[in-house]
């Protein structure tokens, strides 16, 4: 089983992606945390967990993983921080690690976020650590979500390197989605646009990887 670590495991999304890889025959998710007290809510489920900072040190989180999720957010208090710099300094980690590939949740608009009505600064701290990946020598996965909601599974998506329609979808689509995409056969080197749609996760990911 390939060890994927998880960075931004306590969040919403990073929650649901640890569960998810708990349960595959793949891969062993090891949860990222910032302290102490955060270790028993995975260790609880016999889930191995890490320490790392996004604002500090993360050298040492990823030595021995095979693989890494992004799913880290600020919620907005430290965009440049933790959304851009923390990613940045994960990304630079792998890259000494020889990471096999990075999975970055990014978010819709993150291409352009001179465009965006709001949110740009965020937007741009994605942009930005979206580049930075792109620049490595990782082999990476970019997934841009619409708006995030905390409906149930779909398992339907519609996945396209540039949407022409807002949207929402859930975030148990999106951790199926970031999970998926681990797969060394499947969308590499490739940065994407999801929404809640009619074609099934598997086959809308078949059909990027194809292209």
């Amino acid at each position: 089983m390939e060890k994927i670590l998880v960075a931004g495991a306590t969040g919403t999304t990073g929650n649901i992606i640890v569960e998810l890889l708990n349960q595959s025959q793949y891969f062993e998710p090891i949860a990222m945390v910032r302290k102490e007290d955060q270790k028993s809510q995975f260790e609880n489920k016999n889930i191995k967990t890490v320490m790392g900072d996004l604002e500090g040190d993360v050298s040492g989180a990823v030595k021995g993983m095979d693989k890494v999720i992004f799913a880290a957010g600020s919620g907005g208090k430290k965009v440049v921080e933790v959304d851009q710099e923390g990613a940045k300094k994960l990304i630079d980690a792998s890259s000494k690690n020889d990471i096999k590939k990075f999975v970055m949740l990014s978010s819709r608009g993150a291409d352009a976020p001179e465009k965006a009505d709001d949110l740009q600064d965020y937007l741009k701290a994605k942009h930005n650590a979206d580049e930075h990946l792109k620049k490595s020598n990782l082999n990476f996965t970019i997934v841009r979500p619409g708006t995030l909601n905390n409906n149930k599974a779909t398992d339907h998506i519609v996945l396209t390197d540039k949407l022409s329609q807002k949207g929402e979808i859930s975030r148990a689509d999106v951790a199926q989605v970031l999970t998926r995409v681990l797969h060394d056969d499947v969308a590499n080197h490739s940065t994407f646009e999801i929404l809640q749609g009619d074609t099934l996760i598997g086959e809308a990911l078949d059909k990027k990887s194809e292209s």
